[in-house]
């Protein structure tokens, strides 16, 4: 029983040490930010002006329930 719980201690403290280094090594690496003063579009991007009005007043289904087009 001594043993299993020596295996299981030994397990927890490689366990502890291997996260600690994999914390370490994310918190070395440069964060790279690129910023500049003003937001950019995109060259595919087109800005127009929407229209007033829709292109269709109202809609209109082209099948009625009950009806018997067939």
């Amino acid at each position: 029983m001594n043993k299993l719980v020596a295996v299981i201690g030994g397990c927890a403290v490689v366990a502890f040490g291997a996260t600690t280094v994999a914390i370490t090594q994310q918190q070395m690496q440069p964060a790279l930010t690129v910023s500049s003063g003003e937001m950019s579009v995109g060259a595919t991007s087109t800005q127009e002006t929407p229209p007033t009005t829709p292109e269709i007043a109202v809609a209109q289904p082209a099948i009625h329930a009950g009806s018997s087009d067939g």
